[in-house]
């Protein structure tokens, strides 16, 4: 019997100027934790993003090009998510779905590296990621994404807003865009604690979610407001526990894996 559980993990952090986090911060050295997560489920075992690529954190530049210069990952390559949950006892065959916020440099860990998944995005993510604007195209890495005999399933925006992946209510995409064209956020709803709204990149941070700042990262301001009023919307229709995606202060409050929620 598989239970409805889910996981906290991190590959590693991000290494950038507090400008690049929250715009118009100031130059000093920020430390941003980089999160994914894993849902295990009766109908098949669901990871969120999967963090940074391990082939980063070997050869930052080498992977990554001249944005290691801005954002450099600190990471182990013993951080990589297949290392992390084969040491849980998880068989990487058993992953279901691999399920994209975004296709940003820091999110794409596990792009390619579960045989039997089905990968779920945005269309307009995908298809931004292969045509992105000059100010936001170093963060896109095509080698994490781009690779050969990968099974996608696109989502369509609004249309599909709130899309509910098995049924039943436990994950919910929301459609989040601004951060990048084709960003989503995810409601998961487990048995015993309840709703738990993970905002990834919608909301780098507190910060963020209470509106005192824009990310320093973004392809519309003008989504990103929209969407952080969504968001702040649902956790009051749900009393959901907000979970922001690379806030330094609050990661370090919730339960880590080999801990869960459930």
């Amino acid at each position: 019997m598989s239970y409805i559980r889910l996981y906290f993990f991190q590959t590693g952090r991000i290494r950038q100027k507090e400008v690049n986090i929250k715009l118009g911060a100031g130059q000093g050295e920020f430390f941003t934790p980089i999160p994914w997560f894993l849902i295990t489920h009766p109908k098949g075992n669901v990871i969120i993003d999967g963090g940074t690529a391990v082939e980063a954190a070997e050869d930052p530049h080498g992977h990554w090009g001249k944005v290691a210069d801005i954002y450099y990952p600190l990471m182990d390559r013993s951080e990589g998510c297949v290392t992390k949950l084969q040491e849980m006892g998880f068989d990487p065959g058993d992953i279901r779905y691999v399920v994209q916020s975004h296709l940003h440099l820091d999110h794409t860990g596990a792009c390619g590296r579960f045989p039997n998944a089905t990968h779920i995005v945005q269309k307009r993510e995908y298809d931004y990621a292969f045509t992105a604007d000059w100010f936001s195209a170093g963060g896109y890495i095509r080698k994490d994404f781009d690779k050969p005999g990968l099974k996608w399933h696109m989502l369509d925006g609004p249309l599909t807003d709130g899309f509910d992946l098995y049924g039943d209510g436990v994950i919910k995409m929301i459609f989040t865009p601004g951060h990048s064209p084709g960003h989503q956020s995810f409601l998961i709803t487990l048995p015993q604690s309840g709703p738990i709204l993970l905002t990834i990149d919608a909301t780098y941070t507190m910060d963020h979610w209470n509106e005192l700042c824009l990310p320093g990262f973004l392809t519309s301001a003008v989504e990103v407001a929209h969407s952080v009023k969504k968001l702040r919307m649902i956790a009051d229709q749900t009393g959901a526990l907000i979970v922001t995606g690379h806030d330094p202060d609050m990661w370090p409050s919730f339960k880590k894996a080999p801990d869960y929620y459930a």
